[in-house]
């Protein structure tokens, strides 16, 4: 059979089962292949890219490949949201993107309120900035742009502080067991969390873990900010807004020790027995920024072993592995 009678689509898919290296070179053996390689809404280089990106083992063909015009240009924008700045930097051959382009590529990588380093350059000038500023931090103790560190600290009664200290004295472990002191949980064990992790950034938590007797030693900002209301472990789609949750019998109810009060159930203590309305916000997958492929499904479960988000303490995970 002859190459011009198999689908368009069908040879995009056999395309983007190849390497790099052998992409390229199919790309250039015939106007046939070339035309499907290059055509955007086929894009058969997009499978081999995300493999790498995802693998951290980057194949020599990545490098130059904005020498390539077969490549669709808007495959750059997923490359420069994910790879590791050392390879953007050093490595790779950038391509001449457009303004707006530029600006996808940064609001995709950096946190939001970075947006304030641009100032009056380029986004390119603005991307390549922050990007050389990230790698420098992240291989040198220099704190010459970053003299100050802002870190969040939500309180047991609700509240929430955003504080700031020094970069050079900036410890989370020390600060978390001074507050453990001041608060008598010194007892506990401390537990660390990784709720986010983007491409240069990762957002961890610190806390302790227990069972308690009353609701006043809940913390229900830290207690949300793990366990969303309304995403379960283990789901990746849409919530539905405004969606109750009710429970026939005392098997069927969530031990969140009364910071989502759920419906009367007879063996439900007191302060769990009211009914819980979910929220009434839609869950959609963060895109901007772009989390890693570990976090790629947030804020809904990632499967893989990189989200840990809902993990417990080992004796909670062996009583449930028992019932």
């Amino acid at each position: 059979m002859l190459l011009e009678a198999f689908p368009v689509e069908l040879i995009a898919d056999i395309l983007g089962e190849l390497d790099l290296a052998s992409l390229v070179t199919c790309s250039c053996l015939s106007r046939r292949l070339r035309c499907v390689a290059s055509d955007p809404a086929l894009n058969p280089w997009r499978k081999p890219i995300l493999r790498n990106l995802q693998s951290h083992n980057y194949e020599p063909a990545l490098k130059h490949l904005s020498v390539r015009t077969a490549v669709p240009r808007h495959n750059w924008i997923d490359i420069l949201s994910v790879a590791r700045p050392p390879f953007l930097l050093f490595d790779a051959t950038l391509p001449n993107l457009k303004e707006p382009e530029w600006e996808e590529c940064f609001l995709r990588r950096f946190l939001p309120g970075w947006r304030k380093w641009r100032k009056d350059g380029s986004w390119r000038q603005a991307f390549l900035k922050m990007l050389h500023r990230v790698w420098h931090r992240s291989v040198t103790s220099c704190t010459t742009d970053e003299a100050w560190t802002k870190y969040i600290l939500l309180n047991r009664n609700g509240s929430a502080n955003e504080l700031q200290m020094s970069s050079r004295n900036f410890s989370p472990i020390a600060i978390f067991n001074e507050l453990k002191l001041q608060n008598n949980l010194t007892h506990l064990e401390t537990w660390r969390r990784v709720i986010l992790e983007l491409a240069d950034v990762r957002i961890v938590v610190f806390g302790v873990l227990s069972r308690p007797k009353t609701t006043l030693s809940i913390n229900p900002n830290a207690h949300m900010l793990l366990r969303p209301p309304g995403i379960e472990w283990g789901e990746i789609k849409r919530n539905t807004a405004g969606r109750k949750r009710h429970f026939s019998n005392a098997e069927e109810y969530i031990q969140d020790y009364g910071v989502y009060p759920l419906r009367t159930v007879v063996s439900v203590p007191n302060f769990l027995s009211l009914e819980y309305q979910m929220t009434t916000n839609t869950y959609t997958k963060l895109r901007h920024p772009t989390p890693s492929p570990s976090h790629a499904n947030y804020p809904f479960y990632t499967p893989g072993g990189g989200d840990r988000r809902w993990i417990g303490m080992p004796e909670t995970e062996e009583e449930t592995s028992r019932s």
